[in-house]
C-alpha cells in the first residue's frame, strides 16, 4: 500500500516557503550566488518517514501537482570551485586512514551491473546508463580530489557487440550524449584529460567525431587522465600491437632482434598514458573474472571485487577498496 507524506515546508525567517519558490524565481537576499545556482537546478525535498512508491512520488502543494525526480537520481553533482575557464589547483584531500604515498597511480573499473540495477527497479535500460554516468562522474571527482592520476573505465567490450542491436544502439547513443554533456567545461576546469581506447572504427561515425573533438580539447590537461574502454578487449589490444610491430619489422623500421617488452608496450592502446598498468582494479556486481580486460597490463594488478551493482557503489565503498589495496604487500615477484 502506498504511504505518502507531504514535504516539510521551511518557515523560519531567513527562508522563503516552498510555494514562494514555485511562484517566484527570486530567493531571499541571504542566499549566495552559488546557492542560487544550486536551487535553480533542483528544489530539495524533505520527506517524513520513508515512502514505498513506484518510480515517482506525486505531491499536491497549494493545489499544484508536483512530481519530484526519482529517488535514484537525487544525487547532485558537487559544485566545483573556481572561475569558469580556470583550472583548479591539484590539491589532494584524502579521507582519514588513507596514505598519500600508498595511493594507486592507476585505478581501473569494470562498472558491472547497471543494466541489472535498472531491471531490478522496473526501469528501462537507459536509466541504468544514466546511473552509470552519474557514478562515473563521481569517480572522476574523487580521483581528482584524492590525487589518483589515471582512472580507466571498461565501459563496452569487444564481446558486448554480441548484444541486441537495440541495446547496442541505446548504449552508443547514450555514450555520445554523455561525452558531449558530461560537463566539458568542468573537465577543463578540473584539468582532466580524456582518452578513449579500443577499436574506434567499430563505433558510430558521430560518436567517433565527438570522441576526437573531446580528446583534442582536453589533451593538454594533466591532473587526471580519464580513459574509457569502448569496443576494447585485451585480446584485441595484444593482436593489434603484434600487427603494428610486425608492420614495422616489415618496413625496416625495427629489427626482429630489437623487439622486447618496451617495444611491444609502445604499440598497446595504453601507450597514451604515463601509467599504463593498473595498480588496482575494481569490479562490481559480484562477478569474479577479468572479462578480457587489459590482459597484458594487469600482470601485477591488485583486484577488488564488490557484490554491489555499480550504481550502488558509493564513495565509502571506493574508500574501502583503497584501504584494502593499501594494506596489501606488493612484492612484484620478489620476496
Amino acid at each position: 500500500m502506498l504511504s505518502m507524506r507531504f514535504p516539510v515546508v521551511p518557515t523560519h525567517k531567513n527562508t522563503t516557503t516552498l510555494s514562494h519558490h514555485l511562484q517566484n524565481k527570486s530567493f531571499s537576499s541571504v542566499t549566495s550566488d552559488r546557492d542560487l545556482a544550486k536551487r535553480n537546478r533542483r528544489i530539495r525535498w524533505n520527506f517524513g518517514p520513508s515512502i514505498s512508491s513506484p518510480r515517482f512520488r506525486k505531491l499536491l502543494v497549494n493545489g499544484a501537482l508536483i512530481v519530484p525526480p526519482p529517488q535514484e537520481e537525487e544525487e547532485e553533482e558537487e559544485e566545483e570551485e573556481g572561475e569558469v575557464g580556470k583550472k583548479r589547483p591539484a590539491e589532494v584531500e584524502l579521507p582519514a586512514g588513507l596514505r598519500l604515498e600508498l595511493m594507486p597511480k592507476h585505478v581501473s573499473v569494470t562498472p558491472d551491473g547497471h543494466r541489472r540495477w535498472a531491471r531490478k527497479r522496473g526501469l528501462p535500460i537507459d536509466e541504468g546508463y544514466k546511473a552509470l554516468g552519474r557514478r562515473m562522474a563521481k569517480f572522476i571527482r574523487l580521483c581528482c580530489k584524492w590525487g589518483v592520476p589515471v582512472l580507466t573505465f571498461y565501459a563496452f567490450s569487444t564481446e558486448n557487440w554480441s548484444r541486441s542491436k537495440e541495446d547496442v544502439d541505446s548504449f552508443m547513443n547514450w555514450s555520445e550524449m554523455w561525452i558531449k554533456s558530461v560537463t566539458m567545461e568542468k573537465w577543463m576546469r578540473n584539468n582532466v584529460r580524456l582518452s578513449v581506447i579500443g577499436d574506434k572504427s567499430m563505433l558510430p561515425n558521430s560518436l567517433q567525431q565527438v570522441i576526437s573533438e573531446a580528446e583534442e580539447a582536453l589533451k593538454a590537461n594533466t591532473r587526471l587522465h580519464f580513459i574509457i574502454g569502448l569496443s576494447y578487449g585485451g585480446r584485441y589490444d595484444i593482436l593489434q600491437a603484434c600487427k603494428s610491430v610486425a608492420s614495422k619489422v616489415k618496413d625496416g623500421l625495427i629489427q626482429l632482434e630489437d623487439i622486447d617488452q618496451s617495444i611491444f608496450e609502445q604499440e598497446l592502446e595504453t601507450k597514451c598514458t604515463k601509467f599504463p598498468n593498473p595498480d588496482l582494479h575494481i569490479r562490481t556486481s559480484g562477478e569474479l573474472r577479468l572479462s578480457n580486460f587489459m590482459l597484458w597490463q594487469v600482470h601485477f594488478t591488485e583486484f577488488y571485487f564488490a557484490n554491489k551493482c555499480f550504481p550502488d557503489f558509493e564513495e565509502a565503498d571506493f574508500i574501502e577498496a583503497l584501504n584494502s589495496y593499501q594494506k596489501r604487500d606488493r612484492r612484484f615477484g620478489g620476496r
